[in-house]
């Protein structure tokens, strides 16, 4: 009997608008403009037995064109191949744009494709894609980021808090890194306050910091509990970060910039983070992050994967160390499933594969589209 093999391959270019500018600390350094919308890779795949798949990359600010652009060029080299063989056909695709690396835009192209595959083969298996890859939990602890922006007002913030915890979900993360560290301070001290002390609580810096003034901060903020300290310097300052985890009691977290395994690589081997925070579509997708959840298992370090909870919900599942998941509302208007937060954890659904449809209004915001291979 023949194996089944991919027909067809439509790829969409998705802008999703924000309702609201975003700023962070890079907007109040200078160094970037508030984002207004976020761009999206959908790679929906079907084979000649009729199974289906869709996956996606997402980009912020710039790239969502480059992405579309690279996805289209390589897309033909999985045509008529086996959907199941999906080490192999990453390969294959790094292959046929091997000219421009094994990292950032290129590989983000490879990760809707890779993450579509994932779907469509735990689909096929009539199976959540966390229970496919053998989940250690059927639900996962999450924390909310969205409502702690640095453009929205501190009352705001904490009414976003109150409004996270009432729908279940466990811990709160806020944006510090502003010129002003002592406006940080008051940030931190306002919010802890609000939340009392049993709530977790997580500060994101957004890489502002020199070495000098993240460990000054990052002392500073010792006696309120933080469950961690993300992004305090550079994203590829390893040597900084691991100085940072070993002086401090507060744990270090990073990770969401790097744009492959090997970039993760260096932050195990110089102990530089105590929790990874991986994102599988900037990395190449889950058949790259599950290479990296393996090394970080050994390594002994948390996991708390970056945005794109619709995919990292079950790759968190399936993590042997209890992980976290970071709840954002942004994208839920692109699906026609939501996510269920409870007594502060995150359900992985019980739907095949990811769980996800593209709703009509994502269809409507598409900005171009290209397929290839004939369907039906």
């Amino acid at each position: 009997m023949s194996s089944d093999s991919i027909r067809w391959v439509r790829f969409s270019h998705v802008r999703l608008p924000l309702a609201t500018p975003i700023s962070d600390a890079k907007v109040l350094t200078g160094r970037q403009k508030p984002m207004t919308e976020v761009s999206f890779l959908f790679a929906e795949i079907e084979t000649r037995d009729g199974h289906q798949g869709i996956g996606f990359s997402y980009s912020k600010r710039a790239g969502g064109d480059g992405q579309f652009a690279h996805a289209k060029e390589i897309a033909p080299a999985i045509l008529d191949e086996d959907p199941s063989d999906i080490g192999k056909l990453w390969q294959k695709l790094v292959w046929a744009g091997a000219s421009v690396g094994r990292s950032g835009v290129s590989t983000q192209a490879i990760a809707a494709i890779d993450v579509g595959l994932w779907d469509l083969k735990a689909r096929r298996a009539g199976l959540p894609l966390a229970k496919l890859l053998g989940a250690y939990r059927d639900s996962v602890q999450c924390y909310n980021t969205s409502g702690g922006f640095l453009h929205t007002p501190i009352e705001e913030v904490k009414e976003n808090a109150t409004r996270s915890l009432e729908n279940g979900i466990k811990g709160i993360k806020i944006k510090v890194g502003q010129p002003d560290s002592r406006l940080d301070l008051q940030r931190v001290e306002t919010v802890r306050k609000h939340l009392g002390d049993d709530v977790p609580l997580m500060i994101d810096a957004n890489q502002q910091w020199d070495r000098a003034t993240a460990l000054r901060f990052g002392r500073a903020m010792e006696p309120y509990n933080l469950v961690w300290i993300e992004e305090p310097l550079d994203a590829y300052d390893v040597e900084g970060h691991a100085a940072l985890a070993s002086a401090l009691d507060t744990p270090i977290a990073t990770g969401e910039m790097l744009a492959s395994v090997g970039e993760h690589m260096e932050l195990i081997k110089h102990r530089s983070a105590d929790i990874i925070q991986p994102d599988a579509p900037r990395i190449g997708g889950i058949t790259q992050f599950l290479k990296l959840a393996t090394l970080a298992d050994a390594a002994g370090l948390q996991l708390a994967p970056h945005f794109a909870m619709e995919i990292h919900l079950h790759l968190a599942a399936a993590y042997p160390a209890e992980p976290w998941v970071e709840h954002f509302d942004w994208l839920e208007p692109l699906f026609n499933e939501s996510l269920e937060t409870r007594d502060g954890r995150m359900r992985v659904p019980d739907r095949p594969g990811l769980g996800i449809t593209l709703t009509e209004q994502a269809r409507r915001w598409t900005v171009a589209s290209a397929e290839f291979g004939k369907r039906g």
